[in-house]
């Protein structure tokens, strides 16, 4: 697909721009990326350092890195995004190919994947051991500590989701695998079915469930969206087998075959660590994938494609997705936040995602945003004004929640007999 004209006005790397030669460029990220394999060996850090706080006598503050995972997503990155600041810089379009083709960047998204299981078994045995003296818990971790764990893994989990979406776009078998067993921690493995052929056809419309509206609280979108992309799942699944002529009760239904793999790993974890894992796996793997929602409710609120005269919805563009630059966040999330490119070209492979001038912006990283995301009151006074100034002040063209949509066009000065105007 040929560049846009806004594509090759705005896009063009740092190093072009101050004159480099091309021949020069050099991805100034390529080790840092290591650093997203950081979340899913949380847990080994986490072991080590509460040993030494044992040893140290200062017990309670080795139990507080318990919670490693909500300190590492909620303080330190958005903290780390405040430091470093915007990110910025772009691969040459003359570079792009060579970039594709480096086989170096998948293998950081496969590492991910062993660790990943490493630190969720590690934590299934210390939730149930009831001698833990190795570590200084002669009995055990008391409750507040296994939350907390459970807590832990969750996110590593949730973020796993994200390696299961670059690695679900992917016209290789192997990273399509790769990305359900991916998922399979999360019990979310209709994700992958959903996200490439449900989500990408409708986003930015009223009919995605993983769209946000303006309006639209995140504890309003979470049943919306959780339900919606399920039932999204199994129809398309139910679709593609029935334009086949066969029966969708099958193996080679990705849904159930992506849920199997779950069924499976749960299985084997209560059958090594018993059944007093059961409430800890439910609370990981729901607030696993409540992390990949709240990610979703951000990159797409109030927006929306506009019908054409034909009934059909505008070519998704740019300024369909929010977009977000914040270098900390881009490299734990590999790019995630560069979802206008994402959309515009969703098989790109990450290490080759481009900031756009001209998508609309977060004020601040998605570590940082996912925080206001749970408070309404304040996101809606960040966000809502960042959504009418992106529509020059014609609310009509937003995706508003429809219990909200008088109350918004009210407000903000269209007359009511337009409620219906866009609908």
């Amino acid at each position: 697909m040929p560049p846009s004209s806004l594509e090759r006005t705005t896009v063009s790397s740092t190093e072009v721009q101050s004159g480099a030669p091309v021949t020069e460029w050099r991805d100034k990220k390529r080790y840092w990326w290591l650093l997203g394999m950081f979340v899913p060996a949380i847990m080994l850090v986490v072991i080590g350092l509460v040993r030494v706080f044992n040893d140290l006598g200062l017990t309670p503050v080795g139990q507080v890195l318990f919670w490693g995972g909500p300190l590492l997503v909620y303080i330190i990155i958005p903290t780390i995004d405040l430091i470093l600041g915007p990110d910025g810089s772009n691969p040459p379009d003359e570079w792009m190919d060579r970039l594709e083709n480096d086989k170096y960047y998948r293998y950081i998204l496969y590492a991910y994947i062993p660790l990943q299981y490493i630190t969720f078994f590690l934590a299934c045995y210390l939730i149930t051991a009831n001698d833990l003296s190795w570590l200084g818990f002669p009995e055990g971790l008391a409750l507040v500590d296994k939350i907390g764990l459970a807590v832990s893994i969750s996110f590593v989990g949730g973020i796993g989701i994200n390696t299961a979406h670059e690695l679900g776009h992917k016209k290789e078998n192997l990273e399509r695998w790769l990305s359900k067993i991916t998922l399979a921690q999360t019990f979310y493995g209709h994700f992958y079915v959903e996200h490439n052929r449900g989500h990408h056809v409708r986003v930015a419309t009223p009919e995605d469930p993983a769209s946000s509206r303006l309006g639209e609280t995140f504890w309003a979108f979470w049943p919306r969206t959780v339900w919606g992309s399920l039932t999204s799942a199994w129809h398309l699944e139910k679709q593609r087998f029935r334009r086949m002529d066969k029966s969708h009760w099958t193996i080679k239904n990705d849904v159930l075959n992506a849920w199997l793999m779950s069924i499976a790993l749960f299985g084997v974890v209560l059958a090594l660590f018993g059944w007093e894992l059961l409430p800890y796996l439910v609370l990981q793997a729901v607030l696993g994938f409540s992390l990949l929602e709240v990610v979703n409710y951000l990159e797409h609120y109030g927006l929306r494609r506009q019908k054409l005269p034909s009934g059909r919805y505008e070519r998704c563009t740019p300024q369909h997705s929010w977009n977000s630059d914040h270098m900390c966040t881009n490299v734990f999330l590999y790019h995630l936040q560069r979802h206008s490119d994402h959309h515009a070209y969703p098989t790109r492979r990450y290490q080759i995602l481009r900031s756009w001038d001209g998508a609309p912006n977060l004020p601040s990283g998605y570590a940082s945003m996912i925080v206001l995301a749970y408070f309404p009151p304040i996101w809606r006074r960040v966000m809502d004004k960042r959504v009418l100034a992106h529509y020059d002040g014609d609310i009509t063209k937003a995706n508003i929640q429809p219990s909200k949509r008088e109350k918004y066009l009210t407000r903000y000065g269209a007359p009511a007999s337009e409620a219906g105007a866009t609908t």
